[in-house]
């Protein structure tokens, strides 16, 4: 892998990839950000080319001459193999070797849909890496579900219950992303990315009262009345119906875990949510 060739960024302006180009940047390598609506010329943050998983003549102009790649899977798409499975044929078609995917947590290598991603890279790149981080930090601030509710209502509801996760700020995941495409030897591996703490919902809403002196408490909902409230929120019934069984499996213990990836790849310690809300723009 030459250290001359840029790194393609899908996702490269959404919530991990704008940060993976910024650790890419730092360390002194190009990248090529891949977006449907490219805005910009080549310049001190790479250059930008029209990406779009629904229209594969974008996908070769992209891979043209690139290092390596970061996927991040279509979003919103509940079986996001059909478009992803041609793109990773073609890349290694096109000699790439080194490519990190964007998973979740939530998903095993044995799953259908991204599942079947995972087996795919393994099989295809002599060179890989499987990001599998948990929920995002993020999803309480700027537009997200969570955030909108948080502002407007003073509640986050899921189905949840009282399970617990260990959210994750999403530059913790960029920083191993990065070195997962950047570093000497290849991983090989799925990284299992998760923030320093398992915390339930009720715990986040009392943090985010500590924090912002507003009460915000935490409101549990049956599984099918959080489809319906997503549904309602716009997005497509199939994907509505994988968070809100996403939501199940945390009540069920499913994500009540910790993991060391962070500070094993980076040297670092993940950030708590209690810093992250610390330096948040909540608004």
């Amino acid at each position: 892998m030459s250290p001359v060739k840029p790194f393609l960024v899908t996702g490269g302006t959404g919530t991990t990839g704008s940060r993976v180009r910024a650790h890419l940047t730092a360390t002194g390598h190009r990248t090529r950000t891949a977006t449907r609506t490219p805005t910009s010329t080549p310049g001190t943050d790479g250059e930008m080319v029209r990406f779009d998983w629904t229209d594969p003549t974008t996908h070769a102009p992209a891979l043209d001459g690139v290092g390596g790649v970061y996927l991040v899977p279509p979003v919103g798409d509940p079986d996001p193999a059909a478009s992803m499975l041609p793109f990773l044929h073609r890349a290694r078609g096109a000699g790439i070797e080194r490519v990190v995917l964007l998973g979740s947590s939530a998903i095993a290598e044995t799953d259908g849909g991204l599942g079947e991603v995972y087996r795919s890279i393994r099989a295809l790149f002599p060179q890989w890496a499987v990001l599998r981080p948990s929920w995002f930090m993020q999803n309480f601030t700027g537009g997200h579900v969570h955030a909108r509710s948080i502002r407007e209502r003073g509640e986050i509801v899921t189905a949840t219950g009282d399970g617990r996760v260990a959210f994750v700020d999403a530059d913790d995941i960029a920083a191993v992303a990065a070195r997962a495409l950047t570093d000497e030897h290849p991983h090989n591996t799925a990284h299992l990315i998760t923030g320093p703490e398992a915390l339930s919902y009720a715990d986040i809403a009392a943090t985010l009262t500590r924090v912002t002196g507003r009460p915000i408490r935490h409101r549990s909902i049956s599984r099918t009345t959080m489809r319906d409230r997503l549904t309602t929120d716009g997005l497509p019934e199939p994907f509505a119906d994988l968070l809100a069984a996403m939501d199940e499996a945390i009540a069920t213990g499913a994500e009540d875990r910790t993991s060391g990836a962070v500070e094993r790849v980076t040297g670092r310690a993940p950030r708590s949510f209690a810093e992250f809300v610390g330096s948040a723009d909540l608004a």
